[in-house]
């Protein structure tokens, strides 16, 4: 790491896809195209981040915003190491907790409780921690009556909820956090806001996408604003919130919600 005190740093960091003309033009265009003499099987490369430079101490709390499709998640992925950079160097200094895609590994045929185990393995404790741990995951989720059911009967909800709960009693160095307020009610969310910030006192260090503004104003100490694909400025919420809103024509109003942010 560059100093102690750095939790991540992104140096020179781009990430590129290559899209192949097979999966644009789907089956029946390829079926009908791909026996034709002038028929070209050619890729295009997708940039999706491009030189993106920034650095979070250690017990910060970093925002990401910017439109769909801008870079946030992928920032996140690259974080999380499920992605890795195609240039660049990345350094990651502590046990990270991903709450990108929540509930993505869970298995349908299992129950809740059995996902939590599997989950909890796959995220670094042990079968016993998982064991000591399961009735704070769960009352957490506040899934105590249907924990035992099978995961196909549960709603995507439902999904997020014991996602989240699995995620936070990790005891993580570093929180990724990726829409996660935008589903479930109003108290789930509530519920969420409060353990980030208990995880700040901490001095967990945590980066956070979101769309709602009162959250990211609550939450980050700094937001990088993503344009473009690259770093457009770092700032405190309010400033990069009204820098976004300048850029896209909107009025940001204390407490409401953005959306494409």
């Amino acid at each position: 790491m560059s100093d102690y005190t750095t939790a991540i740093e992104f140096k020179n960091v781009s990430k590129k896809y290559i899209i192949s003309n097979v999966f644009q033009q789907g089956i029946k265009g390829l079926l009908l195209n791909i026996f034709r003499p002038s028929y070209k099987h050619t890729a295009i490369t997708y940039t999706a981040l491009e030189n993106i430079n920034f650095k979070i101490k250690k017990g910060e709390s970093f925002g990401l915003i910017g439109k769909n499709g801008a870079g946030k998640s992928t920032t996140l992925g690259l974080i999380a190491k499920v992605l890795y950079p195609t240039d660049g160097i990345i350094e990651v200094n502590g046990r990270v907790a991903p709450l990108l895609e929540l509930g993505a590994g869970f298995h349908n045929d299992l129950t809740g409780r059995e996902n939590v185990m599997v989950n909890g393995v796959l995220l670094g404790l042990t079968i016993q921690q998982v064991y000591e741990k399961m009735d704070d995951i769960i009352e957490f989720s506040g899934l105590q009556n249907f924990i035992d059911l099978p995961m196909r009967t549960y709603s995507t909800g439902m999904f997020v909820r014991l996602g989240f709960s699995i995620a936070i009693n990790t005891d993580p160095d570093i929180l990724l956090v990726d829409e996660v307020l935008a589903v479930g009610d109003v108290d789930f969310q509530e519920k969420c806001i409060d353990v980030m910030k208990n995880f700040k006192k901490k001095g967990v260090t945590i980066v956070f996408v979101s769309h709602e503004i009162k959250a990211a104003e609550i939450i980050c100490d700094r937001v990088a604003y993503i344009d473009n694909h690259t770093i457009a400025g770092i700032g405190t919420p309010s400033e990069m919130m009204n820098r976004y809103i300048g850029v896209h024509g909107r009025t940001l109003k204390e407490g409401k919600t953005v959306t494409n942010v």
